[in-house]
């Protein structure tokens, strides 16, 4: 039995994929020890009087961080043992199909959490 040697590619692939985990698990932690509510964006300030329970509300953003975050290191790995075709497909996927869903994610905990009653599908045809 042979040990593969890793390409410079894929180990590159694989940092920085790492790298982008890393940081959104970063994200999470810090999103996680807040004392004060965090935003999902950088420019949109979240009114703190709005928050019913800012804890809560963090631990919520923290775990939807770290829930993005686990595909990135999965796929370094995925990028370590297949083609990097393969890998490169799966992170635009990652990449761009998540964002409709860490939106729609946060927008329910942003409307727990803000007293904000949620739009049903009959009001939204009134």
């Amino acid at each position: 039995m042979t040990a593969e040697i890793l390409t410079t590619e894929q180990i590159l692939f694989a940092f920085i994929c790492w790298i982008c985990g890393g940081i959104f698990l970063i994200v999470s932690i810090a999103a996680y020890r807040s004392k004060r509510a965090v935003s999902f964006y950088a420019q949109m300030p979240v009114a703190e009087n709005r928050i019913t329970n800012i804890p809560a509300y963090n631990r919520e953003n923290a775990v939807l961080w770290a829930a993005y975050s686990i595909p990135y290191f999965l796929i370094g790995f995925v990028g370590t043992t297949t083609d990097l075709s393969i890998s490169g497909i799966l992170l635009v996927i990652v990449c761009v199909g998540s964002i409709p869903a860490l939106i729609l994610a946060y927008q329910r905990i942003y409307r727990k959490y803000s007293g904000e009653p949620s739009v049903k599908k009959d009001q939204r045809r009134a």
